[in-house]
């Protein structure tokens, strides 16, 4: 189907004046998933996010065994496209279609009909994912969200909730968030280490030690020292502002967890140590 078709089709079913049972489902749908990385951001987001968001978890119009292929298709010929590709318009099928597994896993969550090797082929391929994502950009001009991190991000958090992944992997999925920390390409400016926060916090709530947490966090000064001899200077002022920002981020949430009273003096500890060597 054409993207002029399915947009309208997809306007018709939000304005009301289409409902999704007289629908073609397995054709729309499919048509959504063909143009789910389209640069046109109100077709992408707006329209073709927003009725899979309703299909999936308001309304629950789409069953387990549709949900099933659309994952494995998900996986298999869309999450990679153009990947290593940066400033190129593949980032919007990549980002999006990490949101649309997202949505499936908290379906997943909710009504149990993914088998657990699903579900953690969805986890290794997340992490290859995040490792191998270049294109970091957050809102893009005339184009829209591209938020590759951020949606990623979320799409962790639905998977660490998941009872199909044990408290075990939690330690590569930590260490693949925690190494978006330390991009010198740019800085974040859409709040993308509030959104890798999330799902860190999610995995301390199911049982990830803190002390893992706290050695991560007592190695960045060492990271950055590391970095600064290798890279530009604008590349490594860019990281540091990133690796602030994060530390003030976390620092502000586990004020309000006060399991977390020991992070929060390990990310004191970190800000206050001495960074003459970053001048």
């Amino acid at each position: 189907m054409e993207a002029n078709e399915l947009k309208k089709i997809l306007n018709e079913l939000k304005s009301g004046e289409r409902t999704w049972e007289t629908a073609q489902e397995d054709v729309i749908v499919y048509s959504m998933l063909e143009h789910i990385g389209s640069t046109d951001g109100e077709l992408r987001d707006q329209l073709i996010y927003s009725m899979f968001y309703q299909l999936i978890i308001e309304k629950k119009l789409l069953g387990p065994e549709l949900l099933t292929e659309l994952l494995v298709v998900a996986l298999n010929d869309l999450l990679y496209k153009g990947i290593g590709e940066k400033e190129t318009d593949t980032v919007f099928t990549r980002s999006f279609t990490t949101l649309l597994i997202a949505l499936i896993l908290y379906r997943d969550n909710e009504d149990d009909f993914l088998d657990q090797n699903m579900v953690l082929r969805v986890k290794d391929n997340l992490i290859d994912y995040i490792n191998l994502e270049k294109d970091l950009r957050g809102y893009v001009p005339d184009k829209g969200w591209a938020h590759s991190i951020a949606h990623v991000a979320d799409t962790f958090d639905e998977l660490v909730k998941s009872n199909k992944v044990d408290s075990e992997h939690f330690g590569e999925m930590l260490n693949a968030l925690w190494n978006k920390l330390f991009v010198f390409d740019s800085v974040y400016i859409h709040e993308e280490e509030e959104r890798i926060l999330i799902p860190i916090l999610e995995m301390l709530e199911r049982g990830l030690k803190i002390k893992e947490i706290e050695l991560l966090i007592q190695q960045i000064p060492n990271e950055l020292k590391k970095k600064k001899s290798i890279i530009k200077e604008e590349e490594y002022w860019f990281l540091y502002a990133n690796c602030k920002a994060f530390l003030k981020s976390f620092h502000i949430k586990v004020q309000k967890i006060p399991k977390l009273d020991p992070l929060k003096k390990s990310i004191e500890d970190c800000l206050k140590s001495d960074w003459n060597f970053l001048s």
